[in-house]
């Protein structure tokens, strides 16, 4: 069974990290203007991405951990609630995710680049402390 679950977060983690890679990519196509990027479609979609991997991390984090994923969608109550037990540093890094990619980044249009890059910057964390558990 262990053996079987990091072969399963092994292939998780190489998927996050396609989502932040796209992320990243999406993100040079938002144009940087002085301190924000010019072209929200972009923007949107980079934050999507990167917030997407970051829920990925966690559920390979999650497998390693044995924390069952409930039937209906997860929902982010289900990521904290996990982290609390886990760590509480990565409970700090997915809330900020949450906040600058999810919805500032993705509902919101914040295109601050700052923010942008300390919610990148915290999603890069979150899936190095995934493959460091494999």
């Amino acid at each position: 069974m262990q053996t079987e679950n990091k072969i399963i977060a092994r292939k998780i983690y190489e998927e996050a990290v396609r989502y932040m890679n796209n992320a990243q990519k999406e993100l040079q196509k938002a144009n940087k203007n002085g301190k924000i990027y010019q072209d929200v479609k972009h923007l949107r979609i980079a934050c999507g991405a990167a917030y997407l991997a970051v829920l990925k991390a966690l559920d390979g984090i999650f497998i390693l951990r044995n924390i069952q994923k409930p039937k209906k969608r997860a929902s982010i109550e289900y990521y904290q609630q996990g982290l609390t037990n886990i760590d509480k540093k990565m409970l700090t890094s997915l809330n900020v995710t949450y906040e600058l990619l999810h919805i500032c980044g993705y509902y919101d249009v914040l295109n601050e680049i700052y923010t942008i890059k300390h919610g990148f910057d915290e999603a890069q964390n979150i899936i190095r402390k995934l493959k460091q558990a494999l």
